[in-house]
């Protein structure tokens, strides 16, 4: 099982950015997949969350409103497009796999077996 996490960089404060998580090893509807972020000195803190099979998707409050979650299974891909960018936003960016995780477990990174090396998102201001 292999994630792997792409498109972060710098943007400039109320830019966007899509970030970009090629799954291979097994059945991405089989998954959730999850966005997390992690900044120096701070507890990794979850973004996003998509399940399979329409289960739906899951949004922090930090973020609603301005990134949207998608998947393209005949890609194996999961993308997270995130508009509006502040700094505030600036981190390193992981996406994790796991199955059968209910949904007031999904915001909570030990649900998640399986993660991705990350992507660095920096946004100046």
């Amino acid at each position: 099982v292999q994630l792997q996490a792409s498109g972060g960089g710098l943007v400039q404060a109320g830019g966007s950015l899509r970030l970009s998580c090629t799954v291979s090893g097994f059945n991405l509807d089989d998954f959730a997949i999850g966005w997390f972020r992690q900044t120096p000195g701070k507890e990794r803190e979850f973004v996003a969350a998509i399940k399979g099979y329409g289960g739906g998707t899951f949004y922090s409050d930090s973020v609603k409103g301005r990134v949207t979650m998608s998947r393209d299974n005949a890609k194996n891909t999961v993308y997270l497009q995130m508009n509006s960018l502040t700094p505030e936003d600036t981190a390193f960016y992981y996406c994790a796999a796991g199955s059968r995780i209910i949904n007031s477990q999904i915001r909570n990174s030990r649900s998640y077996d399986f993660w991705g090396q990350g992507t660095q998102v920096t946004v100046s201001s």
